[in-house]
């Protein structure tokens, strides 16, 4: 027991012993040679562990200059402000060279502007908080400087594909935009370059940004990273616009060095929102020995400032004829769209409708006139009634005819336009929608009256299974030719109603001859007997052809081309009460009935009491013996 016991203590104090010497401090600097451009800036980050005592640790800096001899020159320090040897001195008072602290433990030496004469070894040390001089107080890295070499610009060369420098230019939405830069590198090293096309300002014509202003948005719209990845801007426009294909980027090579890279930016259709300054932002990147790519220099170059005028600012949308127009009925009638402030450049897709204005506000879309040019028509009578057409007669004029306009076709007409930009075939959201003014169309008919008569043919009293007949005589009075369309109804019989509905209809017979039966559950038939009267049978009548009957009528005129129109006069008729008497036949079947009843009774009785007698007699038979 006593031995396990020591053996505890041994292994207790072992590990304890392993502690303490595990414990030590460490200053950690990344892993060099780091390569860094002159002129930009460098930032070494340096931590420590493994301390004791204040959670917020000093640090100092120190350059061993290549070809010093091994001296090393004060940098700065976070404790002593007169740390900085004299070449240091100014650039740590002017804040190009300091200290910026992550952690207590974690500091970053930033300098802002890269010199040729900061070349060499750098050092981080930590002065020393700990009970006992335990692990490294220092950790070094070797830094060189490299020339600038990065060339960014824009201006165009003999064997490269012109580039658009804008200056500040005004563009009409939806026109394409392409905008060239040119980038070069020339380093010993390994590196690669990204390139970023970016746009500062935005939200149309009356925000645009000036260049190297200041209060606007900058968005990333593409770039080709040093991968040669393709990457939109994040989480805005841009990206949507680059899945769908309205926004692009391409890199092409140079004919020599000297040329570098072409790196090209096209918008395929401009919105009021791509407004403002761009720019051509090149980053250098070098592969760190660490093994993370780390940005060595970069340079942005200004393409120049456009304007979008948006498609609403100019668009125009006029009808003629204008105010009012009245013809006579059967006249052709010719309106027209006039569609303007639209440049070709823009590539508009334009979609043309017509519209009527009807009562109560609501509107019928009478023809629509896509960008692909197929004509839809929504109100298809107006086909049937005289014939009509839309045709796009000339750039920006969509005339909608009329061959022999009728009085269904009186109304208030609207031309509705829509625009789109850029896009094969039209979708989404319209860039622009706009409505002329209307056009109050009136079409003029002679004077009409009409009036009309309904009733019960002459003839038998209406009896079930049998024909009877309705006539509705009816009378015109107009100065030119004129037919009917006859209409008959029929509403159930209901008590104490004194006004009956519409009713449901049971057959039509039209201005030209022609008729149409209803289904009713029964045979029916229509016809004229006489020129002002027309006649609806129904034959093998039923109960359930009993109801309230009348006629409707409407008034048909011609036109001077020959053609029939609706007039608009119309007359309904009185209502004829329709009652189903029951046949003879049908009464011969009641006294049948009855008798057959009678007799079935008494001879229920007549068995039941024959029954009950034998049995009784049995009964006593049995009680004697």
């Amino acid at each position: 027991m006593a031995a396990s016991r020591e053996a505890m203590l041994s292994y207790v104090l072992l590990l304890l012993w392993a502690a303490a010497v595990c414990v030590c401090r460490e200053v950690f600097l990344p892993p060099g040679p780091l390569y860094r451009v002159a002129g930009f800036p460098l930032s070494l980050p340096c931590s420590v562990s493994g301390y004791e005592g204040s959670r917020t640790q000093d640090f100092e800096w120190f350059l061993y200059r290549t070809g010093s001899g091994g001296h090393p020159i004060g940098v700065i320090s976070t404790r002593d402000r007169g740390f900085p040897y004299a070449p240091f001195l100014e650039r740590v008072k002017e804040g190009e060279v300091r200290v910026e602290r992550d952690s207590g433990d974690a500091v970053r030496l930033v300098i802002q502007r890269l010199r040729a004469e900061d070349q060499g070894t750098w050092e981080c040390y930590t002065p020393s908080t700990d009970s006992r001089y335990l692990g490294n107080y220092s950790a070094k890295v070797p830094v060189r400087v490299i020339p600038d070499s990065l060339k960014v610009n824009h201006t165009p060369t003999p064997q490269a594909p012109p580039s658009r420098s804008l200056g500040s230019q005004s563009l009409p939405e939806g026109v394409g935009l392409e905008l060239t830069c040119a980038a070069s590198v020339k380093s010993e090293q390994h590196t690669h370059l990204s390139v970023t096309f970016v746009v500062q300002g935005g939200g149309g014509a009356r925000g645009v940004a000036r260049e190297g202003g200041s209060g606007h948005d900058v968005r990333d719209i593409i770039s080709i990273g040093r991968d040669l990845g393709v990457y939109p801007g994040r989480g805005g426009v841009y990206e949507r616009r680059y899945a769908e294909g309205g926004v692009s980027v391409e890199k092409r090579r140079g004919q020599s060095e000297e040329e570098g890279d072409f790196y090209s930016l096209r918008i395929e259709s401009l919105q009021p929102s791509d407004s403002g300054t761009y720019f051509c932002k090149v980053s250098q990147w070098i592969h760190d020995p660490e093994g993370s790519w780390e940005r060595i220099a970069q340079r942005t170059v200004g393409l120049g400032n456009v304007v979008v005028q948006p498609i609403t600012d100019s668009l125009s949308v006029s009808v003629s004829p204008q105010g009012e127009v009245s013809l006579p009925a059967g006249s052709p009638l010719s309106l027209s769209c006039e569609v303007g402030g639209l440049s070709p450049a823009s590539r508009p897709s334009v979609l043309v409708q017509w519209l009527r204005g009807l009562s109560g506000g609501a509107e019928l879309a009478v023809a629509r006139l896509g960008p692909d040019g197929v004509v839809t028509w929504g109100d298809g009578d107006v086909v049937r009634r005289g014939g009509a057409s839309l045709e796009k007669e000339a750039e920006g004029r969509y005339t909608l005819r009329f061959y022999s306009a009728h009085p269904a076709d009186s109304g208030v007409y609207r031309c509705a336009v829509s625009v789109y930009t850029g896009q094969a075939p039209p979708t989404g959201t319209p860039a622009a929608s706009q409505r002329s003014r209307g056009v109050n169309v009136s079409l003029r008919t002679k004077a009409v009256t009409v009036t009309a008569q309904a009733g019960l043919a002459p003839g038998p009293p209406l009896n079930r299974g049998h024909t009877f007949s309705l006539l509705c005589n009816i009378s015109i009075a107009t100065t030119g030719p004129a037919q009917a369309e006859v209409k008959w109804l029929v509403m159930p019989v209901r008590e104490g109603e004194e006004e009956p509905g519409e009713g449901r209809l049971l057959a039509v017979l039209r201005h030209d001859g022609t008729s149409r039966l209803y289904s009713n559950g029964s045979d029916v038939s229509v016809d004229r007997p006489a020129p002002s009267s027309y006649r609806l049978r129904i034959h093998r009548a039923g109960q359930e052809d009993q109801g309230l009957y009348r006629c409707k009528v409407e008034v048909w005129g011609m036109d001077q081309h020959g053609g029939w129109f609706n007039t608009g006069a119309r007359s309904h008729s009185n209502t004829v009460r329709v009652y189903m008497y029951s046949l003879a036949s049908d009464l011969l079947f009641i006294p049948i009935i009855v008798g057959v009843a009678t007799a079935v009774f008494v001879g229920v009785v007549i068995v039941a009491s024959v029954t009950c007698c034998f049995m009784n007699r049995l009964a006593r038979k049995g009680s004697r013996k």
